[in-house]
């Protein structure tokens, strides 16, 4: 059986730049909400959250460029998967869906994209949600020593090209597996069918998402590091979800996060690091009170 994203829910390619469509999932009504999944997951993560929203709002699903049923163009150009591209897709998803102005939440590297897609293009973002990143330069800079160990695949996949890939595809279950089953604060909240899916999805994609992986210790640097320089920050309201992960690295994310949105309401959360799927309820309410900011 084809899991959907909603019964309910349509299906769409929607074109985003010469020779690349996003696989787009949308349903409901009422003022655009884009929601951007994180790895090693499909749009079908946000689920849940999709159940509660489409009773007053039009929700809007991608796969992101590189991942799940979306175009995987080749990454040998740095910018080919930037998260400056990445945005600008998404940004074209919604207008060519007919909305031009947004709620934007992400995850993960989704979170990643949406941030870009913020600082990027603050005319279509009216609220940015965050679950469970930081911005990508402070995440390279608080990584020092022994504890940084739980990055280890940023390292892997920032390798040149040709080295992470084989590698992963040998063992490619257990890789993305891994993530999935470590990161998980409930085994139970992510069922067998959603992570086979998962699986089989990211398995196929491996070469795109290490390019995805790749820029963000490359060109997405350069990128966040233009705005620091610039004291480019997120206009909108923006909420922060994560864990405490300042406790084991050392750091006050909080403090982090203010230099980029002065809007900012941050909350450190005990829900594990699939929150849309382990915890939906807090998400939407997090969501919700958003949007009325």
């Amino acid at each position: 059986m084809t899991l959907t994203l909603l019964p309910e829910a349509t299906y769409h390619r929607v074109p985003v730049a010469p020779d690349v469509e996003l696989n787009v999932a949308v349903a409901g009504h009422g003022p655009a909400v884009v929601l951007l999944h994180g790895f090693p997951q499909t749009h079908l993560m946000w689920r849940h959250i999709a159940a509660d929203l489409v009773a007053d709002h039009t929700v809007i699903c991608p796969d992101l460029r590189g991942y799940g049923a979306s175009d995987k163009p080749a990454g040998e150009a740095e910018e080919t998967y930037s998260k400056r591209t990445m945005a600008a897709d998404i940004v074209a998803a919604a207008r060519g869906l007919g909305h031009h102005r947004f709620a934007l939440a992400g995850h993960d590297r989704g979170a990643l994209v949406a941030v870009r897609a913020g600082l990027d293009h603050p005319d279509a973002v009216s609220h940015l949600l965050v679950l469970d990143v930081l911005p990508t330069l402070d995440m390279w800079d608080i990584l020092h020593g022994a504890d940084a160990k739980v990055a280890w695949h940023l390292y892997l996949m920032a390798q040149p090209a040709g080295i992470p890939e084989p590698m992963i595809e040998a063992t490619a279950d257990s890789f993305f597996a891994s993530f999935i089953d470590g990161w998980a604060a409930d085994s139970e909240a992510i069922p067998p069918r959603y992570r086979e899916e998962y699986l089989k999805a990211s398995g196929q994609a491996v070469w795109s998402i290490v390019a995805d992986y790749r820029a963000s210790a490359g060109i997405d640097v350069a990128h966040d590091r233009a705005d620091r320089n610039g004291a480019h920050t997120l206009p909108m309201p923006v909420t922060v979800m994560q864990q405490d992960w300042g406790a084991l690295l050392g750091y006050d994310a909080a403090a982090l996060w203010r230099a980029w949105a002065p809007d900012l309401k941050h909350m450190t959360v005990n829900i594990g690091h699939f929150m849309a799927e382990e915890n939906p309820a807090a998400v939407v309410a997090a969501m919700r009170e958003l949007m009325e900011r």
